[in-house]
């Protein structure tokens, strides 16, 4: 069962992210409240990554560490945008848009890191057991 909820964490924050960049026409639908579906799947995308790279990572260690960072960040995202837009359709206007763009630019980066440095190590791991020396 762990093995199916690390692949359901990863399937989702790839859906997520596939649809924003591809620019997906429905990410422009305003949920309740007026708040941009893109922006609700965005923050999908980075919690499903982060807890997905938390999932893979072992205890202790320092991808731990940062997994949980990425986490942290992840789920603080939307909320924090929600304040510098001062509003929920996360309009920006003038320095608070800068500051959103670099702070939504590192938080992406770390939680990528994170994701791929924990894929491949579970891979690689995965792979060592598999093929012991001789």
């Amino acid at each position: 069962m762990p093995a199916v909820l690390n692949t359901l964490l990863v399937v989702v924050a790839i859906a997520a992210f596939a649809s924003l960049f591809t620019g997906a026409g429905f990410l422009v639908w305003l949920l309740p409240g007026g708040l941009p579906l893109g922006n609700a799947l965005t923050a999908i995308g980075l919690c499903a990554a982060g807890a997905a790279a938390i999932r893979l990572s072992p205890r202790g260690s320092f991808l731990r560490a940062l997994s949980m960072f990425a986490l942290g960040s992840s789920l603080l995202w939307l909320p924090v945008s929600i304040v510098l837009a001062g509003n929920l359709e996360l309009n920006f206007s003038g320095h608070r848009g800068s500051v959103w763009i670099w702070m939504s630019i590192a938080n992406f980066a770390t939680v990528l890191s994170a994701l791929v440095w924990a894929l491949v190590r579970s891979a690689l791991t995965r792979n060592s057991s598999r093929n012991p020396a001789s």
